[in-house]
């Protein structure tokens, strides 16, 4: 359409009840004219202003709604897991960290026993 770079006068009009506008001077071809002739649902779309969903359309958007509500919940659960598995973490490593502190403080308690068994030995061995 216009690609020609015709000179041909186009026109748009009203229809009697002005409500179908009306173009003036251009060409349709047959195929262009058939489809304008079939019903809008055979096309597969709804008239205009009528503001029927079909049931495809409504079906799709309610398993949108509902996989967007079932991905929402699984995140919810996602976050529990997490919050509950860091905490379990936290709270092995505090033991951990406790049976190392109570592990180190029994070595040294025994470092320091045989450092003043040695002491002590050398002191009788100087009095001797």
């Amino acid at each position: 359409m216009g690609g020609g770079g015709s000179t041909r006068r186009v026109t748009f009009e009203a229809d009697e009840n002005e409500n179908i506008p009306v173009v003036k001077g251009v060409r349709l071809s047959d195929s262009v004219i058939d489809r304008m002739k079939e019903p809008s649902s055979a096309t597969g779309r709804q008239p205009r202003g009528s503001g029927a969903v079909n049931d495809e359309e409504l079906k799709r958007r309610i398993a949108e709604e509902l996989a967007l509500e079932r991905a929402r919940r699984d995140s919810e659960a996602q976050k529990r897991r997490l919050k509950q598995e860091q905490m379990y973490v936290r709270d092995e490593f505090g033991k951990l960290l406790e049976q190392e502190r109570i592990s180190s403080n029994e070595h040294l308690t025994r470092a320091i026993l045989r450092e003043r068994a040695a002491t002590e030995e050398e002191r009788l061995k100087a009095q001797r």
